[in-house]
């Protein structure tokens, strides 16, 4: 199977990750944030790659010394990667398990998704967005029962280690009190690891163009 490929970043440095990792972004995100940086990802115009697990290996495989040296790998993102769970599978088979691979994922996908992407995936960086669902819909569109739901799922089945959750403080739509809500609830279900910071507005992007 092949799976839509918009871009390949090569050497970066613990951004995505430890150690030194290309990121591949895959077309496709169920959600529309209003504050988007990737808004190619939903956008039917986007120019992107059909490529098999093969082939992506083929591209990416020119940084294996680097991957091994520093424990880095391949860090899928998009768009939303477990939306090509099935090919994220296929690329652990032929890349095998010496490179460290992450998925950056909204968790907005059917279960089965996750389910298949636990079994080759090192370690997830769950964007929460905010665990308040009149927030998160107004923010994404979308509802974040399901996102939680897999998120539960996700610590029963691998645990807390493997998992990053990011939460950010969203002007206008959510505010450190909010954001204090959503990490004690998913401390509760067992969550250690957080990234928090501020998403920039479409004016301050702008400006940093």
């Amino acid at each position: 199977m092949s799976a839509p490929v918009v871009t390949c970043t090569r050497h970066r440095l613990t951004v995505d990750g430890d150690g030194v990792t290309t990121l591949v972004c895959f077309h496709g995100c169920p959600l529309r944030c209003k504050y988007c940086i990737n808004s190619f990802s939903f956008n039917p115009n986007t120019r992107r790659m059909n490529l098999s697990a093969r082939m992506l290996y083929d591209r990416v495989k020119i940084d294996e010394l680097y991957f091994l040296a520093t424990g880095g790998g391949v860090t899928f993102g998009g768009g939303e990667p477990l939306l090509y769970a099935t090919f994220l599978k296929n690329f652990r088979k032929i890349c095998g398990k010496s490179w460290h691979l992450c998925a950056e994922t909204s968790l907005n996908v059917p279960w089965k998704n996750v389910e298949t992407a636990a079994g080759c995936i090192d370690e997830f960086i769950i964007d929460c967005k905010d665990t308040n669902p009149e927030i998160y819909r107004s923010y994404t569109g979308k509802d974040n029962a399901q996102m939680l739901e897999n998120l539960e799922k996700l610590v029963r089945l691998i645990g807390t280690e493997r998992i990053i959750v990011r939460l950010p403080l969203i002007p206008e739509f959510n505010t450190e009190d909010d954001r204090m809500k959503s990490q004690q609830l998913l401390e509760a279900i067992g969550i250690t690891r957080f990234d928090r910071f501020t998403y920039l507005t479409p004016e301050q992007q702008a400006l940093r163009k």
